[in-house]
């Protein structure tokens, strides 16, 4: 009983959500509380979890493998998107979802969108919206169903104002034009499935801040993107501190095995099981000889290993 209470407080919850667009553009703040109950911190202004601006920093030096082996042993399995097209190889890029949800032209309901934004007092057209509410830090996600021809969600005007406001680039699941003035663009970096010289049109922003799907994975809003080379990862905020602690530990952890294998005091056989004791205390001593060198603070080291295996 207690269960089917819960199911159904929960749809009420997420009842405003299905007919958001007859009332908003984005869900209300406390709708997108609902939406990451598990993130327990602060929030910003629109409901989005804020997570720690220094560990999204340290999330660059992260490897997509390692943050993607991380959530699936935590049981979240569909969190990466790979087969991009990248404005910029070499840049990584770091940030707090914005998502957007477009689809294919459906007249009444694109002209209520539209009504309803106008009331909320929104200008321009549509597709510039979600550039509006960014902030320094954030990432502009949008699900535009693969679309590259007439799909075209921003040129090199908008690609200016979207890095003016965020001091960060799009992952698009379509399209761009303009492909000479967003490299232009200092800075900014797009992850996009293609791009074509149409400008956009026969589609439709649906949404602002509601959960979207970027091929294989599920974005909500606030998702923390750590997107490279080898594809991109949307974390869940409320995973983001101990990934990240977890990947650095592991780095320090195989920088001492490798460097103890080298000097010949370990085996291959010691380092590549459960450390024993006096391994352990070797290791303890050889941080203290890093101290330069640690990703982290000794104190978030030290609370790390506090209780955990290793």
């Amino acid at each position: 009983m207690l269960k089917f209470t819960k199911l159904v407080l929960l749809a009420l919850v997420f009842l405003p959500i299905v007919t958001v667009q007859a009332q908003h553009v984005t869900p209300t703040k406390e709708q997108i509380i609902a939406l990451t109950p598990e993130w327990k911190g602060e929030r910003l202004p629109d409901g989005r979890p804020k997570t720690s601006d220094k560990f999204i920093e340290r999330l660059k030096k992260v490897s997509i493998e390692e943050a993607w082996g991380y959530l699936r042993n935590k049981g979240y399995q569909n969190q990466y998107e790979g087969d991009w097209a990248m404005l910029r190889t070499e840049q990584v890029m770091v940030g707090r979802a914005v998502t957007a949800q477009y689809m294919p032209l459906r007249p009444e309901w694109d002209k209520i969108i539209k009504a309803t934004g106008e009331k909320e007092g929104r200008i321009g057209a549509s597709n510039s919206w979600p550039i509006d509410v960014l902030k320094t830090g954030d990432v502009y996600v949008a699900d535009s169903y693969g679309k590259i021809v007439d799909g075209t969600l921003i040129g090199d005007n908008l690609g200016n104002a979207i890095y003016a406001k965020s001091k960060n680039g799009v992952i698009f699941y379509g399209s761009v034009r303009d492909i000479e003035g967003l490299e232009a663009i200092e800075g900014f970096n797009a992850w996009i499935k293609g791009s074509d010289p149409s400008y956009i049109q026969q589609m439709m922003l649906a949404s602002i801040n509601n959960p979207i799907r970027i091929g294989r994975a599920t974005v909500l809003p606030g998702d923390v993107v750590l997107a490279k080379k080898g594809g991109i990862v949307f974390i869940p905020p409320h995973f983001l501190e101990d990934l990240v602690l977890n990947s650095e530990f592991v780095a320090l952890r195989d920088a001492f095995g490798h460097q103890r294998l080298r000097e010949n005091k370990y085996t291959p056989g010691q380092i590549d099981r459960q450390w024993s004791d006096d391994i352990k205390k070797d290791f303890l001593s050889w941080l203290d000889t890093q101290k330069d060198k640690l990703p982290m603070t000794r104190a978030e080291l030290d609370a790390y290993m506090k209780d955990r295996t290793w």
